[in-house]
């Protein structure tokens, strides 16, 4: 679980199947999320980052923002 400068909190999850790594970032008062694929060797915070710049991304968008 991570808070976010926006004062969110949002649970983050990472899963690797085969050579792929899954990041998904939910937020936790709307239920939102967001998934981003990555190599699975590759820097996990860099996969985690991404995965909260779209949750952000998503979450403006329904906001009307």
């Amino acid at each position: 679980m991570r808070v976010p400068p926006g004062g969110r909190e949002v649970f983050i999850e990472i899963t690797t199947v085969g050579a792929y790594a899954k990041a998904s970032a939910i937020d936790a008062a709307t239920g939102t999320e967001v998934s981003i694929m990555g190599p699975a060797g590759g820097d996990h915070a860099a996969l985690k980052a991404a995965a909260l710049k779209k949750l952000d991304y998503v979450l403006k968008k329904r906001e009307g923002g």
